[in-house]
């Protein structure tokens, strides 16, 4: 029987199975597995990389990530405004306004956007 596709399946397989492959045995299967942080810890972890790199787009997937693994909206939102004077002001301004995208002005979540997991 063939398993179901998963979200990198569905996102990347067509075009680069290897990275689809890496992601959910690699990334997922083992990274986030890792004993040494929680998973909510690994969420904010990850949040503050994109957010200090400008990586908009994972931004999509990764902010309803951190809310379903415990980060709450006001911390999410906190780490945006702290990370404003570390990773560069443009960077917390479009990381603002693509969690506003993403969860919603009212800070539920958006269901449309696709996560890589």
């Amino acid at each position: 029987m063939t398993r179901p596709a998963t979200p990198a399946q569905q996102l990347l397989g067509d075009i680069a199975p290897g990275l689809a492959d890496l992601t959910d045995d690699v990334l997922f299967g083992q990274i986030w597995e890792r004993p040494g942080l929680s998973k909510r810890d690994r969420s904010l972890i990850t949040c503050a990389a994109l957010v200090a790199t400008g990586k908009t787009e994972q931004m999509g997937g990764h902010f309803p990530r951190a809310l379903a693994n415990g980060v709450t909206r006001e911390e999410l939102t906190e780490l945006i405004t702290h990370l404003a004077f570390y990773g560069g002001w443009p960077n917390a301004v479009s990381a603002a306004v693509r969690a506003r995208e993403v969860l919603g002005a009212n800070g539920r979540q958006d269901t449309r956007h696709d996560d890589p997991r």
